[in-house]
């Protein structure tokens, strides 16, 4: 069966460029020339891929990505956003909205496809063909493959298929500093010109759901200059110990949001620096 590619553009002879370019590659494609329209699209048809531009009409691309997300019939949808924005700010705009990947124009039609390929064998429910020397469980992790699903001391946490086939590359490699190169190849499937950005934004979305204090992270750190390292405990009392690290954290947190009530002066955080800290990578 073809795959369901839906186009949202509203540059007409760039829609028929990329259509005609994904239909003669075997795809079956919807078009929409702006967020409403790619939006009711996206919800009646449920396609199997979504290319999104940022800058559309009635409603822009970013909104339009989040919209999706939040909408359990599209949440698992891969997104690949188009956009003539190329700067770091901007990818990671796109990124923390709910894209999967980013590709800037101009751009090759042949990396276009390859990108297409890569998102479309991500989403299928068997994320990798797993094989005996796999690890799928350490410790307190389980990887459940079928749901994009992980047990994580013993409650399950739902991932997006890229959040999930980020923590398993981590998890083959578990105590070990992974470098960017190998992430970059491991999980988006092609090289992409040294784009640290990409994984550091996504490390960040694990870690809030994972850690019991993203910007003091337990179990994913960072080496600075080198990689990621998934750390995972193996002993009886790890169980006890998170539960203590997501009480202080908690604990911290309802400090903070006091002490904020109380000082007029005080400026909501985004849990994100602006430059990379020793916690935050």
């Amino acid at each position: 069966m073809k795959s369901n590619i839906l186009f949202i553009e509203d540059d007409q002879d760039m829609r028929q460029l990329v259509a005609g370019s994904l239909k003669q590659a075997g795809f079956e494609v919807q078009l929409a020339e702006d967020g409403v329209k790619g939006q009711a699209l996206a919800m009646q048809s449920i396609p199997d891929l979504i290319i999104l531009d940022l800058m559309l009409p009635l409603v822009d691309g970013l909104t339009l990505c989040q919209r999706l997300r939040r909408d359990s019939r599209t949440s698992q949808v891969p997104i690949l956003m188009l956009t003539a924005l190329a700067s770091t700010k901007d990818k990671v705009s796109g990124f923390n909205s709910g894209a999967d990947d980013y590709l800037t124009k101009p751009f090759e039609l042949d990396e276009l496809l390859a990108r297409v390929k890569v998102l479309l064998r991500r989403s299928d429910h068997s994320p990798f063909s797993a094989k005996n020397t796999e690890i799928l469980s350490f410790g307190p992790l389980t990887l459940i493959p079928e749901r994009f699903e992980v047990i994580w001391f013993d409650q399950p946490v739902r991932l997006t298929h890229l959040e999930f086939e980020l923590l398993h590359c981590l998890l083959q490699r578990h105590g070990q500093t992974v470098p960017p190169s190998l992430i970059l190849k491991d999980v988006w499937g092609y090289d992409p010109d040294d784009d640290i950005e990409t994984i550091r934004v996504h490390i960040r979305h694990l870690r809030t759901k994972l850690e019991p204090n993203p910007r003091k992270p337990t179990y994913i750190k960072t080496v600075y200059g080198a990689g990621y390292c998934l750390e995972l405990p193996g002993d009886s009392a790890a169980m006890e110990r998170y539960h203590s690290e997501l009480a202080l954290a908690k604990e911290a947190s309802t400090q903070g949001a006091n002490n904020g009530s109380n000082n007029k002066e005080a400026v909501p955080s985004s849990g994100f620096s602006a430059a990379p800290t020793r916690s935050g990578g």
